[in-house]
């Protein structure tokens, strides 16, 4: 069984004790690739040790989250098109919008992501796309400046069945489906039942988002695992069968 964590931060601070073993243990529950976020400029050189550690397995994509977003995001843009020119990413990511914890710069958090989606045009490289408390105004933003061209993940995806309509009219996204899957409260799962798994990538988020049994812990990708299983659950399918369907998306997307 192949999986795929299309979203992790396995470069952070939380992972520094036991970053090797943490990788290698994911692995060999039969996580083979993980996608890695960038956050901002203060991120770069961790992301990029990570993925010179293990160049089989971790990826790199180039962006600006949205809490990183502040009244000098026009010099993070720079430095993220300078690295986007110097080498090849997987992904313009993990770009958005959040107005969950800050509002002062909202103005400026549409335009970077709306100019980061330029970006990935630009590159020809698929988004990630990060959003909480915000989704009416961030869809009509890539729903403006979407193509045939243009693909990419709706990360953390905890919405309606009729936003994941939404999502799925665009023709080129998945959903990210992480550890809230299998929260007692979530409403996910009735909305998965009607969502067809070939829009549905695996992530993880961590350390963030740990799922059940894990919840309260430090998430890590080996922790994929158990969410594969709850959505094996909800669909009344195999966890071979959600492996399988979900790496093949991964791969879709991430094959630029």
């Amino acid at each position: 069984m192949i999986l795929i964590d299309t979203h992790t931060h396995l470069f952070l601070e939380e992972f520094d004790s036991d970053r090797m073993e943490t990788v290698h243990r994911a692995i060999s529950t039969g996580v083979k690739k993980f996608f890695l976020p960038n956050i901002n400029s203060a991120s770069i050189s961790a992301l990029l040790y990570l993925e010179k550690q293990f160049p089989e397995n971790c990826f790199a994509m180039m962006g600006m989250h949205p809490c990183s977003v502040n009244e000098k995001y026009e010099e993070e843009l720079t430095v993220a098109e300078h690295w986007l020119s110097k080498r090849k990413f997987r992904a313009i990511g993990e770009i958005g919008m959040d107005y969950y914890w800050d509002k002062t710069f909202i103005p400026q958090q549409k335009d970077a992501f709306s100019k980061q989606i330029d970006l990935s045009k630009k590159y020809s490289l698929p988004i990630v796309i990060h959003q909480r408390e915000c989704f009416d105004d961030l869809f009509e933003i890539v729903k403006t400046k979407n193509s045939a061209s243009l693909q990419g993940i709706f990360h953390c995806f905890t919405g309606t069945i009729e936003q994941a309509n939404k999502i799925i009219s665009l023709g080129g996204f998945k959903m990210g489906i992480g550890g809230a899957v299998t929260y007692k409260k979530s409403k996910l799962p009735e909305a998965l039942k009607q969502i067809d798994l070939k829009h549905i990538v695996l992530e993880t988020d961590s350390p963030y988002l740990t799922p059940a049994p894990h919840r309260g812990e430090r998430n890590e990708s080996s922790y994929i695992t158990f969410v594969a299983q709850k959505i094996a659950e909800i669909k009344g399918i195999s966890v071979e069968e959600v492996a399988e369907i979900t790496t093949k998306n991964a791969e879709e997307i991430f094959s630029h």
